[in-house]
């Protein structure tokens, strides 16, 4: 079939529209499918998203992504060499939890009431400042704990407690009582002052005697002291486990401890305690107590290696007789026996002689 402008008016005639609007409608469609025909490269590019028609054609409605099709990410670009080093340059600060005293009153915690130990402990007995509670492994420490330094006598002289003994403050009280009303006025009877009291040890979580799987000590509880000595204004001290210091004076410290506390162990007491003397308030059952200290004797100088010579005034020792009847005896065995005839003695016999040539 030849087709020609000529004869364009017989096929296609201008029915319900002009041929005017015809030709509008052919561009548009022209438009549409060059459009269309666009390279994917130029999409990618850019070029495509550059035209002002574009949003006219494209569909709105966002693309699905595939499943397994990572999302491509542009990768940063190279740190420069001359970059400052991050590691060096300080890091943001962050967000610091308040402190207690940043805190607001409302949110802090309210310190429990002083007991009536602590309140009866003034300053005035003995410098004992209060310390936190301790909780320690297997229950040791224990709360209402001071630290006592000094005990202060009604002279208000201090007798220092080297070092400081982390107690509770029944066990405090009662160390003090015991210095103020026994061991000062002992001092004065001596002619001196007590100055310092010898602390071995105080507060200590561990076992009865360091025994590992041992019950656990007093020392643990904080209700224990170990005391080795007391010193005094001369220079002098008393050791209480000393055999040296007279006996006197350690019966009287044994009788004064003994008197205050429910559990006094010393030399005699056990391997444990022969250098020196531990005092607890440990409560028992029927309030049991012991007080086990040897107060020993002092160590002859010498020890005598042979028995003494017997006096010369000492009366004679007595010796028992024999009876008479066992000398007649005697006799008349000896005269009942012959006596035997003596045998002659062999003489030797002569070695002969050689004559000499």
């Amino acid at each position: 079939m030849k087709f020609s402008a000529a004869k364009a008016s017989r096929k296609w005639p201008c029915r319900g529209l002009d041929c005017g609007e015809w030709g509008v409608v052919t561009a548009a469609v022209v438009l549409m499918l060059a459009v269309q025909a666009e390279p994917a490269a130029a999409r990618k590019s850019g070029a495509w998203s550059q035209e002002p028609w574009t949003d006219l054609f494209q569909d709105a409605r966002p693309k699905r992504r595939r499943a397994g099709v990572a999302a491509r990410v542009p990768l940063p670009m190279p740190r420069p060499a001359e970059a400052p080093d991050i590691s060096k340059e300080a890091k943001p600060a962050e967000a610091a939890k308040p402190t207690e005293a940043e805190k607001p009153a409302a949110e802090q915690p309210v310190p429990p009431p002083p007991s009536a130990c602590r309140l009866a402990l003034t300053e005035e007995i003995a410098i004992a400042p209060s310390i936190a509670s301790i909780s320690g492994p297997g229950g040791c420490g224990g709360d209402d704990l001071v630290r006592l330094e000094a005990v202060v006598l009604p002279d208000n002289r201090r007798v220092a407690v080297k070092p400081a003994a982390i107690l509770r403050c029944t066990m405090a009280t009662a160390l003090a009582d015991w210095i103020r009303a026994d061991m000062a006025p002992f001092a004065q009877r001596l002619g001196t002052a007590l100055t310092d009291l010898d602390n071995f040890d105080s507060f200590e979580c561990r076992g009865r005697n360091r025994v590992v799987g041992a019950k656990l000590s007093e020392h643990g509880h904080a209700n224990a002291l170990d005391v080795r000595a007391l010193k005094f204004a001369n220079g002098q001290s008393l050791s209480l486990t000393d055999r040296t210091v007279a006996r006197e004076q350690r019966e009287a410290v044994l009788h004064s401890v003994c008197a205050r506390f429910t559990t006094v162990l010393g030399p005699g007491s056990d391997w444990y305690h022969e250098d020196h003397i531990h005092l607890d308030l440990a409560e028992r059952r029927g309030g049991y107590r012991i007080c086990q200290w040897n107060v020993y004797d002092p160590m002859p100088a010498v020890a005598p290696l042979l028995p003494a010579e017997r006096p010369e005034d000492a009366p004679p020792r007595e010796v028992a007789a024999k009876p008479d009847t066992a000398k007649s005896g005697a006799a008349k065995r000896d005269a009942a026996e012959p006596e035997a005839e003596a045998e002659p003695v062999p003489q030797p016999k002569p070695r002969p002689t050689k004559k000499r040539r």
